[in-house]
């Protein structure tokens, strides 16, 4: 019998998958049991979240706030990454205003960035809360406090902050980035086609102007007046302070901390974090060595609406929410026609559902993706009522959703309008040829057979898709025109891919009515004597994820943090690449807003 050698990967690689199946198997019966463990403790241990009597809920928010919430497991560390959206915040905030065990709320909002729509909802629903009788009361720490973050703040009665924190009190302003000395020196060109007269659709601009339009900084200038005058009145109001000498205060930047802002009658007081602690337990009426039951608010508010969801989807719902956040696109993440479409399609088909909220948060996009969500939006007015909400931004296309509804709220700060339409085809020839050394030829059977980025385009072609562009915008106009019951003619004086404020959009008669999305729903909920309200699309919990939830050991700021944020790439670096990103997905003709803007 001979000897036979038998090959080290003969013998490692089935040992390896044999080993890696055992393991999978083992990690697999390990979290089935541990499911079942955690299961049999429900009829004798305390709930996940068990609220004590005279709880204060702490609201600390760190990051970007959205509509949306959003849960997900990061495997390789094994914890849950956590998001939590408006609605949830709005739902929790009026849910512990009525709750015995919650005696009050207490902000610290660190570096919160959101849409000003978004900022005046929040403060609002603080107001809101203290009608109650129960407080509000916000603490500035920190290195740095925003405006945005002090402006939600100030909505409570007694704001204290930590005296060496530093604080931003300057009024809104945009910057825009400009491409066209960039395309310059790469030798590549764009030719523009707006619709007729878009003159201020200028979404466009960065890549064939080095700065704003005449029409463009004057429509930038009225938005950016409307937000800094509804962020300076509430202020006023709620400090008792006339708006000249807060203007006073921003044109001389007299506040640079907590200790000018507290000279300046901003906040109420200076402590540091255990004396503020100490007004707590005051509050309270707690003696100084107890210990404060304090409780997330975005817990709280994630199990509030949560179960109440759950509640709802037993009970037949008659209102649903659907929200749609992002660019109109025909599929991806944000606002897909594919998926909103199927949600329209749902609940006009559930016969229990007779109204519907439609929450827009979105610059617009994809025109053939407007066009398909307004058919369905149309197709379910025509059945029961839509009511939209627009949150920080519903221009363009996310307007052309928005017309056929019945009636349509906007926060005063709301970005909306943007009734435009623009295509943008990029010719890089002479990049590939003059910075690559790359050149092409062509075969083809007629004359416009090959169309490349790499050809120009010929005045006829041009010509061809200024037509195809101009019947998408007087499509657009018809629309807005038969949606707002408003002749043809003002609607294209009021077009021109102007966007507007929520304020100037009730005026001139584009919105019906100002409010956040709270009072749509309120609205929505008088067709019926018991309202019960489901939100679309459902966030479905991953059992995984809660069986992380519960083991994993993180610190109390980690815990509390409400909003993933990935502080290793610089902000401005993201922005760039979500820039880039964004006009790579951009395809046929566009319903977009002239710019994009955050509040931090």
């Amino acid at each position: 019998m001979s000897d036979q050698k038998v090959s080290f990967g003969k013998l490692f690689w089935p040992s390896f998958v044999a080993v890696m199946i055992a393991g999978l198997v083992s990690l697999i019966l390990f979290f089935l049991v541990l499911g079942g463990v955690i299961g049999s403790f429900g009829d004798f241990g305390p709930e996940p979240l068990a609220i004590k009597n005279s709880t204060i809920l702490q609201l600390k928010l760190t990051g970007e706030l959205k509509d949306k919430s959003d849960e997900s497991l990061d495997i390789a560390n094994f914890q849950v990454n956590r998001s939590v959206g408006l609605p949830d915040l709005l739902y929790g905030i009026e849910k512990a205003k009525t709750d015995s065990k919650i005696k009050g709320i207490y902000l610290e909002l660190g570096g919160l960035t959101c849409g000003m729509g978004s900022a005046k909802e929040l403060h609002d629903a603080i107001k809101e809360f203290q009608t109650s009788g129960k407080f509000a009361v916000a603490y500035l720490s920190g290195e740095y406090v925003s405006q945005t973050a002090y402006y939600i703040s100030s909505a409570a009665k007694e704001v204290y902050g930590f005296p060496s924190t530093s604080m931003e009190f300057t009024g809104v302003g945009v910057q825009m980035m400009f491409f066209k000395n960039l395309l310059d020196n790469l030798n590549i060109e764009v030719d523009i086609v707006r619709g007729s007269n878009n003159d201020f659709k200028s979404a466009v601009e960065p890549f064939f102007r080095s700065n704003m339009s005449d029409s463009s900084r004057l429509q930038t200038q009225a938005l950016l007046r409307t937000m800094w005058r509804t962020m300076r009145n509430d202020i006023s109001l709620n400090k008792g302070i006339d708006t000249v000498t807060l203007d006073n205060h921003v044109d001389s930047l007299h506040i640079l901390d907590c200790e000018s802002a507290y000279n300046a009658k901003l906040i109420t007081g200076l402590r540091y974090r255990d004396e503020f602690m100490g007004l707590l337990k005051k509050k309270m009426n707690m003696e100084q060595d107890a210990e404060l039951e304090i409780q997330s608010m975005e817990k709280y508010a994630l199990k509030a609406f949560s179960d109440r969801q759950l509640l709802v989807k037993r009970q037949k719902p008659n209102i649903a929410v659907i929200l749609a956040e992002g660019d109109v696109a025909t599929s991806g993440d944000g606002v897909s026609s594919a998926s909103i479409c199927r949600l329209f399609q749902k609940v006009r088909n559930d016969k229990n559902i007779t109204t519907v909220v439609f929450r827009i948060n979105s610059p617009g996009g994809s025109a053939l993706a407007s066009e398909e969500i307004w058919r369905e939006v149309s197709m379910t007015q025509k059945k029961k009522k839509v009511i939209v909400s627009m949150g920080d931004v519903a221009a363009s296309g996310g307007y052309y959703v928005a017309t056929p509804a019945e009636r349509i709220f906007a926060e005063p700060t709301t970005i909306t309008g943007s009734i435009g339409v623009f295509g943008m085809i990029p010719y890089t020839g002479k990049f590939m040829e003059n910075k690559l050394g790359i050149t092409f030829d062509r075969v083809r059977t007629n004359q416009h057979s090959l169309t490349s980025l790499n050809a120009k385009l010929t005045p006829e072609e041009l010509s061809v898709i200024q037509g195809q562009v101009d019947k998408i915008y007087t499509l657009f106009l018809t629309r807005v025109s038969e949606g707002r019951k408003m002749k043809l003619e003002k609607v294209a004086v009021l077009a021109r891919g102007r966007v507007w404020s929520g304020e100037d959009a009730l005026r001139i008669g584009l919105v019906d009515e100002l409010g956040g999305l709270s009072k749509a729903i309120a609205y929505a909920c008088k067709t019926q004597s018991a309202p019960k309200v489901i939100y679309y699309p459902i966030v479905k919990k991953n059992t995984l994820s809660e069986i992380a939830e519960m083991i994993e050991q993180q610190q109390e700021e980690e815990e509390e943090t409400s909003v993933k944020m990935d502080v290793a790439i610089p902000a401005e670096l993201k922005a760039i690449y979500a820039r880039i990103k964004k006009i790579e997905n951009m395809a046929g003709i566009q319903m977009r807003m002239p710019f994009e803007y955050i509040m931090e």
